[in-house]
């Protein structure tokens, strides 16, 4: 059965010791003669003495035809120095941190990227794949990691959470409450942070009033409360998630975790689908809203924070 994660001791055991003499990451692409296009770009970045450090790295290397595929005009686009931030984006997608041999590849169905983004795996009878992209050589040591040679571009999203969500098209009450408690802005140019999503229907169970409630301006902070009461910092991904008792929210809480064969519930939520990943973060779409411990008479169905029945 395929893992998502592999320690370091087994990464060690499974990973030949680099070979005296061996050149290291940067020095083998060059020297192969068909990464110039790679090289070009990791100079561009600055991310040359990065790749010609201890690591140890596994890097998925692009070949010059993989960036020649790319629509006209995108490689000069990307080395332009105003485009810095997203190329280095680009390129510590394809690399790995650890010395990862195509052994250990083909057990994962996903990998963790330098970038904060996972790649995905995915092993058939044609072979390997990340993300898209088509493994056609492996195990290139190098002193100081690994490369596998790959057919494509792999391109790392670029939308924020905010961007994320309002694409997905079902979390237009999250976004709107966002907004409203002045989140928005914090979630699209914050984090890394993970995002337990309550959808639309999740939203439309709650007691009458409630949502209308939490919207008017003398509830922000309540509202505020609320949803940072489903934002856990950094990026937790669905294994992650699986493994913890329970996870702590930027609400000051923690989400009690409930995993079995039936499926993943947290904080009484049921999880409906799991690592949507954004540029600074990561979505878990769930079914019910969460409200923290001891709420207040504004998250009480139609009750306002006045004590007044709303309409």
């Amino acid at each position: 059965m395929k893992t998502l994660a592999i320690t370091s001791l087994a990464l060690a055991l499974l990973a030949p010791p680099p070979a005296a003499g061996q050149k290291d990451i940067v020095d083998t692409a060059v020297a192969a003669g068909s990464f110039d296009t790679l090289a070009a770009a990791l100079q561009a970045a600055d991310l040359v003495d990065a790749l010609k450090g201890d690591g140890p790295f596994t890097v998925f290397a692009p070949t010059d035809e993989a960036f020649a595929a790319l629509p006209e005009g995108t490689v000069a686009s990307l080395l332009r120095p105003e485009n810095k931030d997203t190329l280095v984006s680009v390129l510590t997608y394809h690399v790995v941190a650890g010395r990862v041999p195509a052994k250990a590849v083909v057990e994962l169905d996903a990998a963790t990227t330098l970038l904060g983004q996972r790649v995905a795996i995915e092993v058939d009878d044609d072979g390997v794949r990340v993300d898209e992209a088509r493994v056609v050589t492996t195990d290139i040591q190098c002193s100081n990691g690994v490369i596998h040679v790959i057919d494509s571009v792999l391109l790392p999203t670029g939308d924020d959470l905010v961007a994320t969500a309002a694409a997905a098209g079902d979390f237009g009450t999250l976004l709107a409450a966002a907004q409203a408690a002045g989140l928005a802005e914090t979630l699209a140019d914050g984090g890394p942070f993970t995002v337990f999503a309550p959808t639309d229907a999740a939203f439309a169970a709650l007691p009458e009033g409630t949502v209308e409630s939490l919207l008017r301006p003398e509830n922000k902070d309540e509202l505020a409360r609320i949803l940072t009461y489903h934002v856990v910092s950094g990026r937790v991904y669905a294994d992650q998630v699986v493994e913890a008792a329970h996870v702590a929210t930027l609400e000051g809480g923690a989400l009690d975790v409930d995993a079995n064969e039936h499926g993943v519930r947290i904080g009484g939520a049921s999880v409906v689908a799991a690592d949507i990943q954004a540029a600074n973060g990561v979505i878990h779409v769930i079914d019910t809203v969460l409200l923290p411990p001891q709420r207040t008479a504004a998250t009480s169905g139609s009750t306002c924070s006045d004590g007044t029945s709303g309409s």
